[in-house]
């Protein structure tokens, strides 16, 4: 089959390129404005299976005797910006209805994505597919409203957000995308109701995190125009809420951003779009903090039982692998249609064409991490409410051991304590109460639910000190907190081949927040050996080393 990609060399087209280089039973027409920039990406695909050939191609010029010349199956347009399309937004799918060239484009404009409609009998009467949003929005966020809501009797309100990694090098059409919808209205269900807002001005916060995984730090997302905005009302008639979010990073940039923003709206800057190669610029080059990227998507609505209902799909991406997410439903597209599974004919936008398990299969392999945090059950569990599905992937017998709902429960067993050599490190320990240096002595820990937290009381060999665990909120949101006096310590539980792991996070002393660096290391984690419990937990500091370890097994009392 051959595939021409317009846009080919791009952020995104280029990324498509490579996901499907290693596919023999393709050839890859590799399309731009300059053959010699086609000509260079292509050479920097090593050992491709697919059949790469690069191409000059403008999409202003002559589109019929381009196509012709080329003569591919399937057109993805990957170019960009579509917001800025002019008087005939559509005219290379046109061009391909009249050729009887399948078609798909990676569009994220609300209006393109969702007018793509108007195409309808022109597909149909050629017998092609005509697909558009076949990336990250709404192909890939209709598939997890599907995935959380599944059975589901009515769902009521949607938000998502995406926050890519601050590495990842914005492409220049994503960029003058939005900057030329920054401040301007953003056409959204608000109350039941059709309204506005203020793209880039209206913020929330979120944090993303699967199940069992390091969770981004709390991120600040400002309203998107996406065509979820305007597609999603159609698909769930009880709709009342709908927003959707993009999380830049860094956020001292993006709240610039918001700045800008409100100034369009106030009518004091008419628009952001010439600024939109500075704006290239500096998100190109002025980045830092964690390399690594998300979204979520969050449903409520009335569940299996009828009862309210909460759920949430969340994808983290480490890395490199972050931008190639929205390139992986036209991925998935291509190979189902190399699979005889193609989209059915006619002219849609892409909301149901996919299914999670076409993006899961993409995902395997990458550092891409996705998972559902389903409705807890009624008064869970600390760790239940806080870890969702990757909770019930851990042995049984790690799990009675954090099954505390109402009232208390010890468990006992023998366990063994070791103490920093350092004079500083010892004097923290005694203020925090750490017990001295044992070996092989009887621990017990009492386990008391206190209204939405937990009491953890330990005896090693008659030595006793205690500590406060609870769910995180708000920017310490899918952590564990565990308080020690005046220091809280917010942890994510991370799960791995049934060992869980704590990874500190966050770090406070009398409610202050302070930089990691200044607070204390952890090695921590639990597992099931030989039907036991058994735990290791060692706290340090930089400047003191190693303050306490112990390590042990218990088993719950009767």
């Amino acid at each position: 089959m051959k595939v021409l990609i317009l846009g080919g060399y791009g952020a995104f087209g280029g990324r498509l390129a490579q996901l499907l280089a290693d596919e023999p039973r393709l050839t890859l027409m590799i399309a731009g404005r300059s053959e010699a920039k086609a000509r260079a990406f292509v050479g920097t695909i090593a050992g491709a299976a697919a059949t790469l050939i690069p191409l000059r191609f403008d999409r202003d010029g002559d589109l019929d005797a381009q196509l012709a010349a080329a003569a591919p199956d399937l057109l993805v347009d990957a170019s960009g910006p579509f917001q800025a399309y002019g008087e005939r937004p559509f005219r290379v799918a046109e061009a391909c209805i009249a050729r009887r060239i399948h078609y798909l484009d990676l569009a994220d404009g609300a209006d393109f994505v969702s007018g793509i409609a108007v195409l309808e009998d022109g597909a149909k009467a050629a017998g092609v597919f005509v697909r558009s949003g076949v990336s990250t929005c709404p192909a890939l966020t209709s598939a997890a409203v599907r995935e959380v809501t599944k059975g589901w009797k009515a769902v009521h309100a949607i938000t998502g957000g995406i926050a890519p990694t601050p590495w990842a090098g914005l492409g220049e059409s994503v960029v003058r995308a939005v900057a030329g919808y920054a401040g301007k209205p953003v056409a959204l269900l608000r109350g039941g109701k059709p309204t506005t807002a203020p793209g880039l001005v209206e913020t929330r916060r979120f944090t993303i995190g699967p199940p069992g995984r390091v969770p981004l730090r709390s991120t600040h997302f400002s309203l998107a125009e996406t065509p979820d905005l305007k597609l999603l009302p159609a698909q769930y008639p009880g709709l009342r809420d709908v927003w959707m979010g993009a999380g830049t990073r860094p956020e001292s940039l993006h709240r610039l951003l918001n700045l800008l923003a409100g100034l369009v709206r106030r009518g004091l800057l008419p628009s952001l779009t010439p600024l939109a190669p500075l704006m290239h610029w500096v998100a190109s080059r002025l980045r830092w903090g964690e390399h690594r990227g998300g979204m979520m998507v969050e449903a409520a609505g009335d569940g299996p039982d009828g009862r309210p209902a909460v759920a949430s799909w969340h994808l983290l991406a480490e890395g490199d692998d972050g931008p190639f997410v929205p390139a992986m439903a036209a991925e998935a597209t291509i190979r189902k249609v190399l699979a005889g599974d193609p989209p059915a004919v006619g002219a849609k936008a892409s909301t149901h064409d996919l299914e999670m398990a076409d993006f899961e299969a993409r995902f395997a392999g990458r550092r891409l991490y996705a998972g559902v945090l389903g409705p807890p059950p009624r008064r869970p569990s600390l760790y239940r409410e806080v870890m969702g599905d990757a909770y019930e992937a851990m042995p049984p017998a790690w799990q009675a051991m954090h099954d505390l709902r109402l009232g208390s429960r010890i468990a006992a067993g023998r366990a063994s304590v070791e103490r920093g050599r350092s004079l500083l490190g010892r004097l923290v320990g005694r203020i925090i109460g750490f017990p001295e240096a044992i070996e092989d002595t009887p621990v017990t820990v009492t386990f008391e639910r206190q209204a939405s937290a937990e009491l953890w009381s330990r005896d090693f060999g008659g030595h006793r000190f205690s500590s406060l665990q609870e769910a995180g909120r708000g920017r310490s949101a899918r952590l564990i907190v565990e308080r020690f006096g005046p220091l809280a310590i917010a942890m994510a539980p991370v799960t791995h081949e049934q060992r869980m792991h704590l990874v500190i996070r966050r770090f406070s002393a009398f409610g202050i927040p302070l930089p990691l660096w200044l607070g204390p290391t952890t090695a921590a984690h639990e597992e099931v050996v030989d039907g036991r419990f058994r735990f290791d937990v060692e706290i340090g500091h930089p400047l003191t080393g190693m303050i306490v370890r112990y390590r042990g097994w218990l088993v719950l009392g009767p």
